[in-house]
């Protein structure tokens, strides 16, 4: 396991679903505009590494030894233009495009379409021949493009995991437009850890119901397509981390690790 271990596959993810994208356009060209974020953890020796594409985050619950308290620790990087230094970024690799990131509705965009600067997918917006019609004019960029728009390069941290460090949250920016990473962790350490994926879920909604000024149970009856409109799509898996293995593997380079998930399901 390394970084470059980590960035091959997602080459290898994006290069497979560039190659379904080339085969289905004749007869399904919108596949070019599909597109996700990506967030992955994987522990390893002892050793925590997160890369991730696009704007879901890596949260993690860690122990303060002389207080006892329990922080937030963000252990990954997003890719938002919400963010100056993501449009900064942009800006330099694209000197050339005065219109490579718009402010549209209030709302930072690259080329006044998305939000994220990285992802795997989006074809559209990665290679030219793929931005033209039967591809809906809302997703044409109006003037030819030269170079990539959208990269699908993630950014890579590596943690050394210590015995005080008690969970990792892993969840897309639904979870994270209604909760601090804060918010989150209190959630996290307060509360039993069966069902902490699902209770953070429940308290991002009931947030959401609140900014909308009206009930959760309200909010819940709404049909999915439409409660797009009220809140973006969360997903969140909580994995705790068993201090005693953690640290026997980073000492011994052993390859066993005990994980376990924050629902029903208990790995070995």
């Amino acid at each position: 396991m390394s970084i470059e271990v980590i960035r091959k596959a997602f080459q290898a993810t994006e290069d497979g679903f560039f190659s379904v994208v080339s085969k289905q356009w004749p007869t399904k060209p919108q596949i070019a505009s599909v597109g996700t974020c990506c967030l992955v953890g994987v522990i390893c020796n002892g050793t925590l590494y997160v890369a991730n594409l696009g704007d879901s985050r890596a949260v993690m619950g860690s122990r303060v030894k002389a207080t006892g308290e329990v922080l937030a620790i963000q252990v990954s990087t997003e890719h938002n233009v919400s963010i100056e230094s993501v449009r900064q970024e942009l800006q330099s690799l694209h000197p050339d495009d005065s219109q490579i990131v718009v402010l549209k509705h209030n709302v930072w965009r690259v080329k006044g379409i998305i939000q994220i600067s990285r992802s795997i997918g989006d074809v559209y917006l990665k290679k030219a021949e793929f931005n033209r019609e039967p591809l809906y004019a809302k997703f044409r960029v109006c003037e030819p493009f030269k170079r990539p728009i959208l990269s699908s390069e993630p950014s890579i941290s590596v943690h050394q995991l210590l015995p005080q460090d008690l969970f990792i949250i892993l969840a897309s920016d639904g979870l994270w437009e209604h909760l601090t990473n804060q918010e989150a962790v209190d959630l996290v350490q307060n509360h039993p850890c069966s069902g902490s994926a699902r209770r953070l879920v429940k308290a991002a909604l009931q947030e959401a119901a609140k900014k909308r000024e009206m009930r959760y149970s309200d909010l819940k009856k709404i049909e999915r397509g439409i409660r797009r409109h009220f809140h973006d799509d969360i997903t969140v898996i909580v994995v705790f981390l068993n201090s005693n293995l953690v640290s026997r593997a980073s000492s011994t380079k052993s390859p066993n690790i005990s994980v376990k998930g924050g629902g029903a399901i208990n790995l070995p």
